[in-house]
């Protein structure tokens, strides 16, 4: 007679709670169709790192309303960092004004 195998045991409960569903971190991606100057952009702000030995990008660091810009020469952007959309247009809007100086022709 061959060997029983062990049943498993599953037990179910079954939730009745509705999840709670907070936005905690908008991400957006953008193309601003431009060359930006990275080199320059990090050396007038104070704001922006840029280390290109270490990452392609720059890190614009936005404190009010907070949030983080990482940028390319390329003129590709991500935005992250904060949780309201309206927060996200004031840190788009502040980025634009700063770079727009750096646009290569």
């Amino acid at each position: 007679m061959p060997p029983q195998k062990a049943q498993k045991t599953v037990m179910t409960k079954k939730l009745n709670v509705k999840p709670v569903i907070k936005i905690q971190n908008i991400v957006i991606s953008s193309d601003l169709h431009a060359t930006i100057d990275l080199y320059a952009l990090s050396k007038n702000v104070k704001e922006v790192d840029y280390e290109p030995e270490q990452f392609p990008g720059a890190i614009f660091r936005i404190k009010e309303p907070k949030a983080v810009i990482i940028l390319f020469k390329n003129g590709k952007l991500i935005c992250t960092g904060s949780s309201k959309e309206a927060d996200i247009k004031k840190v788009l809007t502040h980025a634009a004004k700063v770079i727009s100086r750096y646009v290569i022709d």
